[in-house]
């Protein structure tokens, strides 16, 4: 029982030492492999830089801003047919008023410019 005790807490046995090695020689083995794959990688991924070609970029690009479009379109709050009847008229009602004071500051000016020249005319 004490020789298991041993083992449990991973200390020196010959079973434990020669798992260890072999776990440090695939580590080891591992390693090479890993740079390897690293380098190799490295290189498709400098052939996979080069550009597409032109319409393949604006194709791409016209996607995703399609995409992202019809993404903010369904966060967007629509409004009932009530609210838009409401705002519509409210807006008319700025618009109407906006040009009457523009109507009335127009013919106020006309009225004075025609004095004056009526003034200096004789």
């Amino acid at each position: 029982m004490a020789k298991n005790a041993k083992k449990a807490k991973g200390t020196s046995s010959p079973e434990v030492a020669e798992e260890t090695k072999t776990v440090n020689e695939t580590e080891a083995v591992e390693e090479p492999t890993k740079a390897k794959k690293k380098a190799e990688s490295s290189k498709k991924d400098a052939k996979s830089e080069k550009k597409p070609n032109f319409f393949v970029r604006v194709f791409r690009k016209a996607k995703d801003w399609c995409h992202d479009m019809r993404v903010e379109l369904k966060k967007v709050h629509w409004p009932t047919r009530k609210e838009l009847l409401k705002n519509c008229l409210v807006v008319l009602v700025c618009i109407l008023a906006v040009g009457v004071c523009i109507w009335v500051f127009d013919a106020l000016a006309a009225a004075i410019i025609r004095a004056l020249v009526n003034l200096f005319q004789g």
